[in-house]
């Protein structure tokens, strides 16, 4: 029987139905693996030893009686410690002042998960309120990537703690969210696999906000190691529901079987750049290879030329559009919490996110609502690029991970930036446009540290896109890169 710290979730599922394997087991293996790695790893914020055991005996009696099974039963699970609360659980957000602060509700993607049959071991770090590309804060610290021996390059952010969770070998599943990468930019670190679904798809109860801002961009979305895995895990959190004003029905389709799609049905358009960002020439050379891979196994890849905004202009509307919502949120806290962001509580708090905060108060309306051109001006050079494609292929990231402690880049490529987090991550953009994405692991650099790639489509076309990240894979397996495997 294959090692139960990386089989996928799929033929864990599986074997849990059939008897081959325990869910009593499974969580008991996963629990151990925390226990040996998170002092180093600092993936979990909190880890639910005495819950996690009782709902796996609960799981292994619901076998013995016969019960009906959910798609996921017995299955260990991380969630993600920002917008996914679980009633009686800590949920922070990455903050030091909400480190007491205990849930009195669970999320719906949470109950939706543990009514497939999912097993919930913990919480999962992040940046505060997942501000940022890597993941670190004042309450935990930093959450490396299993891939660097010595725990020196992050796992990148803001769901590093779920990502570091899967390649380490602790569970086959994670939840994570994203406003400007956060699912794509820590899979990339961590060489997993992420679903940034079309907007409304997989529904929000956030509360008190439930609308967020005039134009939403922020989703939660499944994690996992394999493509048939993220499939099937977004199989259980798609579908309506009258909490969320933005939900949708879920589409009358199987994503699992969309992994089984022959690839030459697909075409690609591939840019190592979006025509507008420089990229380290390692990034580029793994990603080349991994295109190359698909296309050698039947799919027809164009080098496409894409008319984006100008990078200046993107990063532009997207800081205008994305800060004033933790502005918003540093409200809301001041409110329910008592914490004064900008002020008594700044020293408990990373410098980044009060930045990021007072960068948000400083936009006035017509500032907010003028980003809307910007942003229709990429949604348009997408769409055309879409109109002759099934997907846009890019790089996830334009360097490979960076370390804790180093700044984001002022150079990339021989070509001089601004040292912020936008320059770095090559994911947020589609959040300004609305498009589903993918986020596979294309390959290892020299020195062992993963690159993903980006694939783009159109909206509720998640099938499609989960088709062609199969095919990836199919051509370039990384089943057995993962450190421990």
């Amino acid at each position: 029987m294959t090692d139960a710290r990386f089989s996928s979730a799929t033929s864990l599922a599986a074997a849990v139905r059939s008897g081959d394997r325990s869910p009593v087991d499974l969580v008991e293996t996963a629990l151990d693996r925390i226990a040996e790695r998170n002092d180093d790893l600092n993936a979990f914020v909190t880890v639910l030893e005495d819950e996690a055991r009782e709902r796996a005996h609960e799981a292994e009696q619901a076998i013995e009686e016969g019960a009906d099974l959910g798609p996921l039963h017995g299955v260990p699970i991380a969630i993600k410690d920002l917008h996914q609360p679980k009633a009686g659980v800590p949920d922070t957000g990455g903050l030091k002042p909400l480190a007491d602060n205990v849930a009195t509700e669970t999320a719906l993607v949470v109950e939706r998960l543990e009514a497939a049959g999912a097993i919930v071991l913990g919480t999962t770090n992040t940046p505060e309120l997942g501000h940022t590309m890597r993941t670190d804060n004042e309450l935990l610290g930093p959450t490396p990537t299993p891939f660097d021996p010595d725990g020196e390059h992050n796992a990148g952010g803001s769901s590093g703690g779920s990502a570091a969770a899967l390649a380490d070998g602790i569970c086959a599943l994670a939840t994570g969210s994203d406003v400007g990468g956060s699912l794509r930019n820590p899979a990339s670190c961590c060489n997993v696999v992420s679903v940034k679904p079309t907007y409304g798809l997989v529904p929000r109860d956030d509360r008190p906000d439930a609308f967020g801002t005039h134009t939403p961009f922020g989703v939660i979305g499944p994690m996992a190691r394999t493509v048939e895995d993220a499939a099937l895990m977004l199989s259980v959190l798609v579908g309506r529901d009258d909490v969320d004003p933005f939900s949708v029905p879920a589409p009358d389709v199987d994503y699992v079987a969309a992994t089984d799609r022959p690839a030459d049905d697909y075409s690609l358009a591939y840019t190592p750049d979006l025509d507008t960002f420089p990229v380290e020439e390692t990034v580029r050379s793994v990603c080349r290879d991994a295109v190359d891979a698909v296309a050698d196994a039947g799919l027809s890849v164009t080098e496409a030329a894409v008319d984006a905004p100008s990078k200046g202009d993107l990063t532009y509307a997207y800081g205008t559009t994305a800060t004033p919502q933790f502005a918003r949120i540093a409200r809301i806290l001041a409110a329910e919490h008592g914490i004064d962001v900008t002020g008594e509580d700044a020293d408990d708090l990373s410098p980044s996110f009060v930045n990021t905060v007072r960068m948000g108060q400083g936009y006035d309306t017509d500032d907010y609502l003028d980003t809307n051109t910007i942003r229709t001006e990429l949604y348009d050079a997408v769409e055309a690029v879409l109109a002759d494609h099934d997907a846009l292929v890019m790089p996830t990231l334009a360097t490979p991970p960076l370390t804790h402690d180093e700044p984001y880049p002022t150079e990339i490529d021989g070509e001089s930036t601004s040292g912020l987090p936008m320059d770095w991550g090559l994911a947020w953009p589609f959040n300004l446009t609305g498009h589903p994405v993918l986020s596979v692991p294309a390959g290892l650099t020299d020195d062992g540290l993963p690159i993903g790639l980006q694939v783009v489509g159109s909206r509720f076309a998640e099938d499609d896109l989960l088709a062609i990240a199969a095919a990836f894979e199919d051509a370039n397996p990384w089943a057995d890169h993962y450190p421990g495997a």
